[in-house]
């Protein structure tokens, strides 16, 4: 029997790799790759900065509808937060490193980084505002710290610094 909230599941759970067993944080940021890789290869790297920001909004409105249901405040099983912010973290690296496996493992090492280790302001944004708010914003903000750093350090080592 399928409810309501179905789909809505489906899409928080990052097309269904939130419900892998154990870490599925990193199943989801992970999972995104594949097509943040083809959406790189096939339309250009802003069109991938630009998917970010449509997950971010449709991640908010997903949260949003299912937050009633919720039973925690932060379920791991929603991982479209790690899909929005490791495809921001993908397209700020991708100019630097490409979007061959340096690139991919670069960017995916550094947004679970940020996203694991949560420095400020990713910790203190995560409980601001309401639910389905936090669970968005954090891994944003975590992807645009991941993606910044990677970028500066590459940057830094290809001028010599």
């Amino acid at each position: 029997m399928t409810t309501s909230h179905d789909g809505l599941r489906f899409l928080a759970a990052g097309l269904g790799s939130g419900w892998l067993p154990v870490a599925p944080g990193t199943w989801g940021s992970l999972a995104s790759l594949l097509p943040a890789w083809a959406v790189v290869h096939y339309a250009g790297y802003g069109v991938l900065l630009a998917g970010s920001l449509m997950l971010l909004l449709l991640g908010c409105v997903v949260c949003a509808c299912l937050g009633p249901a919720l039973i925690s405040h932060d379920p791991a099983w929603i991982v479209i937060d790690e899909w929005a912010g490791q495809w921001l973290c993908l397209g700020l690296c991708a100019p630097f490193l490409g979007t061959g496996m340096t690139g991919l493992a670069a960017s995916f090492a550094a947004f679970r980084l940020f996203d694991v280790w949560k420095p400020w302001p990713v910790s203190v944004l995560e409980h601001k505002g309401p639910a389905w708010w936090g669970i968005m914003v954090d891994d944003m903000v975590a992807g645009l710290m991941g993606g910044a750093a990677t970028a500066g350090i590459v940057a830094a080592i290809r001028s010599g610094i």
